[in-house]
């Protein structure tokens, strides 16, 4: 990634160009600089969610105004200082959500809300194991799942990682450094296994993940930390115990624009109550954003990581 100046132009028709207020980092991030989800055309502008403030409005775009405070999850582009995007893409934010937690939200609060409340039903009946408990989509999950009642595991790779994951509303949490997740998972759950396993490191967690189930449990896998699973074998969720297995993303769940208004009115009703606190833990210049790859691909954040604008 390198710095450069590139022209914005004025938006078109359904468009906005917006003024960014601060960026969001996610992993997907990493998967489209490294390639492993190609982008369509290069050079190219990555980055997937931000907040940002309308300075120009296109032809057709009757929602927004001028000054408008906004923010999105898609489409990629948000490195940078201002940007365009399709007016349908954003949302308003309200008044008493901050910018920065706004671009920090995004993306990995609604990832949590369809991955709790629509992909799998999460209730006071659950036991779920999440990966990576204490990353930014890790802690809302964990908040989130806190508050719908359910009994969370969740994976973590430091005793530091694990008392933030405590901290957040994790049940029990398990350091896959030094423990088997899968003999662990058994023993909290008294050989029975848990109903959902939500997995976003892949290559290194499967088909572990599967033996962290009861029989009929579901497995999603919604990411690739450790590089992508390798020939999936469907025949081993009829051996394991006939189970489901799914690969959803965000763009399906908010696809539409009903979709997506509900998918952030949920996300900040939650956070706006304090039900959900989003944990901004790294703040670098938009000119370092190198550097952010850097430290969430080295596994030393934790929580949310903003570039300021």
């Amino acid at each position: 990634m390198q710095w450069d100046e590139v022209e914005v132009g004025a938006p078109g028709q359904g468009e906005l160009r917006l003024r960014h207020l601060a960026v969001g980092v996610n992993y997907i991030d990493t998967y489209h600089r490294t390639g492993l989800y190609p982008v369509a055309d290069l050079p190219a502008v990555i980055g997937m969610e931000g907040c940002g403030e309308v300075v120009a409005v296109g032809e057709g775009v009757s929602e927004f105004v001028v000054g408008d405070r906004v923010a999105y999850a898609n489409p990629i582009g948000a490195y940078a200082e201002e940007r365009l995007i399709p007016a349908e893409r954003v949302v308003k934010v309200p008044d008493k959500i901050a910018p920065e937690t706004a671009a920090a939200m995004m993306l990995q609060g609604m990832t949590v809300r369809y991955l709790l409340n629509v992909t799998y039903k999460v209730g006071p009946g659950t036991t779920m194991l999440f990966h990576a408990a204490a990353g930014g989509v890790g802690l809302i999950a964990c908040q989130w799942a806190k508050h719908l009642g359910a009994t969370i595991i969740g994976t973590v790779g430091s005793e530091e990682k694990a008392e933030v994951a405590k901290a957040h509303g994790c049940t029990h949490t398990i350091n896959y450094r030094s423990e088997d997740f899968v003999a662990r998972v058994r023993e909290l759950t008294g050989g029975k296994g848990v109903h959902v396993v939500y997995d976003s490191i892949g290559k290194d967690t499967f088909p572990a993940s599967l033996d962290c189930l009861r029989p009929l449990g579901l497995w999603v896998s919604f990411g690739a930390a450790s590089g992508p699973v390798q020939n999936f074998d469907i025949g081993l969720l009829s051996k394991k115990g006939s189970l489901f297995a799914t690969r959803p993303t965000l763009f399906t769940y908010t696809a539409t624009r009903a979709d997506l208004v509900a998918s952030a009115n949920d996300l900040f009703d939650l956070v706006g109550s304090g039900v959900v606190r989003i944990g901004i833990n790294q703040k670098y210049p938009l000119k370092e954003a190198a550097q952010a790859h850097r430290d969430l691909e080295r596994r030393k954040t934790t929580g949310s990581t903003v570039l300021t604008v």
